[in-house]
């Protein structure tokens, strides 16, 4: 059986992270993480693939996943970027020891969300993957001044598009390692037209594709007007999250994304801010959005340019201290295998039919592990 782990492993490794979170122990688990014919389990799951680094997977076999997290990220601006500002052997000496902890913890998905011109090395992140067991999906799209590169403001939308959907059809960089979602970025507040350029190419690189769009946000006007231009260009908004949603106090804004049936991402949980993250996500419970609402934590981050990567923070605090404090606070376990497992992969989920990312000529998501081919 030819899986990025072993049934066994696999199932020693899920019940340690229950163990240690103290969760999950009534619930009818197979060896992925999702719930046996309960009410999360994964629907259509033969008719979706998740991309990986190491290529597609079925929906139901991402597990417990954090959803928005760093391995490296270099903030020197697209004009001087290059790979050589870092070793790459370096950052894999360091960063995979926070990988393989999270995955003794039963974590098996991981969106690493760097975009180009900040760091994104999907090379890195295919030997991270192999290493640690661990699902990792790596991104195509573009973020914001001053990380874009100078022909982003001279090329049209549609020019950008074609240039990520490629990616997306053919690989990255050369390689064969294709993106599993579309990180973009917009500045707070009414869109400038960088970014509404920036918004359109990735609407046009997600109908093409069929790739899920996670847009750096974080503020409430900017993600309506994110929405807005997406609906327009004929993006179903299912396809959308609005990313660092935490960091808009005005929880209307939060409600009127779910509303809209986009997706909610509480990603800076910690433990300076557990309780306010606790009450939003009791919050759009509440107000029956929990079909809406993803987290994460938005840790890692291997900094270029500081002796070995500078004070990178682990990515164990969600499993091993937030999810016990959820169910504590009354949430129950159902519901929070629902934001850790359902969730993540109902939204990074590619329908079969979506242009050929990951799809054999007869529609068949086909895997790729072990076939990618390292430096």
């Amino acid at each position: 059986m030819d899986n990025i782990t072993s049934r066994r492993d696999f199932i020693k490794n899920i019940a340690l992270a229950f163990a240690s979170a103290g969760l999950f122990s009534g619930l009818n688990l197979n060896i992925w993480g999702a719930a046996k014919k309960g009410k999360n389990t994964m629907q259509d799951d033969d008719n979706y693939f998740i991309q990986t680094v190491l290529g597609p997977i079925k929906p139901s076999q991402l597990g417990m996943t954090l959803i928005h997290e760093h391995i490296l990220v270099d903030f020197i601006g697209a004009d001087n970027f290059n790979k050589n500002r870092y070793n790459p052997d370096e950052v894999f000496e360091v960063m995979l020891p926070y990988l393989k902890e999270i995955r003794a913890l039963g974590v098996t998905g991981f969106a690493e969300c760097t975009p180009m011109y900040l760091a994104r090395d999907a090379e890195l992140m295919a030997r991270l993957s192999k290493s640690a067991n661990i699902h990792i999906l790596t991104n195509t799209g573009m973020y914001k001044e001053p990380y874009l590169p100078k022909y982003a403001f001279e090329k049209t939308a549609e020019e950008l598009a074609q240039m990520w959907i490629d990616e997306a059809n053919n690989g990255i960089e050369g390689t064969t390692i294709k993106p599993g979602f579309i990180k973009i970025a917009v500045n707070p507040g009414n869109l400038i037209p960088i970014q509404q350029k920036i918004v359109r190419a990735a609407a046009i690189t997600s109908k093409a594709t069929g790739l899920t769009i996670a847009c750096h946000t974080g503020h409430g006007v900017a993600a309506i007007e994110t929405m807005d231009i997406l609906e327009k260009e004929g993006v179903p908004l299912n396809k959308f999250i609005f990313v660092h949603a935490d960091a808009e106090s005005n929880v209307n804004y939060h409600i009127e994304t779910a509303k809209r049936s986009a997706w909610v991402e509480y990603d800076s949980i910690g433990s300076g801010d557990a309780n306010r993250h606790i009450q939003l996500i009791k919050t759009m419970l509440d107000k029956g959005y929990e079909d809406r609402l993803l987290l994460s934590q938005d840790a890692g981050w291997y900094n270029v340019g500081q002796p070995r990567g500078g004070n990178i923070r682990g990515f164990t605090y969600i499993v091993k201290e937030f999810m016990p404090l959820m169910e504590k606070s009354g949430i129950s376990k159902e519901t929070i295998e629902k934001l850790m497992i359902t969730n993540p992969a109902m939204a990074l989920r590619i329908n079969n039919k979506k242009g050929n990312v990951g799809v054999n000529p007869k529609g068949k998501a086909k895997s790729t592990f072990g076939n990618i081919k390292l430096k």
